[in-house]
């Protein structure tokens, strides 16, 4: 029993759609290299499929682009002129934004304002005076910003500073006493020099108390 014939329209189901392409497309690309091998032709063969996926097939002994120029030059043709033209004119209206672009720059570090006239110079200030702005914003942003994170790490430095603190005093212990040396108190016999261990406050140099002991070159490390 022979197959059926098909109807030749669009397969509305996208996966049986896409199977019958896959299947077609093995087919079609398969009889191409046969004609190639056949007949001595020279095939070029490309497909996209409903997902916009590339299938291609080139005779070996040639290319799609030598195909092409070989079209072009049989049928008269120019495929490649409106393609080109539409390139151009993409091409000139860059070149024109980068001109104004470049105008512009040279307008702000103030070169070229001679040909100005007063409406556009007017123009250019109120521009600048707004970039200023910008910036001055986003500066005094910055600086707020810092001097939040500058003023959280003291704080933190603070807490931490008063735990330490808190935690000696349970101890029973003086935290700005100086007991490194404590041994070396007790001093060095025969004539040695004596050390005697006292409070040193933060940030504060007991010259005083220097000189009483001897020390008339302390210096605080």
């Amino acid at each position: 029993m022979g197959r059926g014939k098909i109807e030749i329209k669009r397969i509305e189901n996208s996966t049986n759609r896409q199977v019958t392409y896959s299947k077609r497309r093995t087919g079609i690309v398969k009889k191409a290299r046969e004609l190639t091998v056949l007949c001595d032709a020279e095939v070029s063969l490309i497909m996209f499929s409903s997902t916009g996926k590339l299938s291609e097939y080139v005779s070996p002994s040639t290319t799609t682009k030598k195909l092409f120029d070989q079209y072009q030059q049989i049928a008269g043709i120019d495929l490649w002129n409106s393609h080109y033209e539409k390139m151009q004119e993409n091409l000139n209206k860059l070149k024109d934004i980068n001109m104004r672009l470049r105008r512009e720059i040279r307008y702000r570090i103030g070169d070229g304002l001679d040909d100005l006239s007063f409406e556009e110079l007017r123009g250019l200030e109120q521009d600048m005076d707004g970039s200023l702005k910008v910036v001055r914003e986003r500066k005094y942003h910055m600086i707020t910003t810092q001097t939040e994170t500058y003023r959280k790490k003291l704080k933190n430095l603070q807490e931490t500073h008063t735990s330490l603190i808190r935690e000696f005093e349970d101890r029973n212990e003086d935290p700005y006493y100086d007991v490194s040396n404590y041994d070396s108190s007790l001093g060095v016999e025969n004539g040695g020099s004596h050390m005697f261990p006292f409070r040193l406050q933060p940030n504060q140099l007991n010259v005083q108390d220097g000189a009483r002991y001897g020390f008339d070159n302390l210096r605080l490390a």
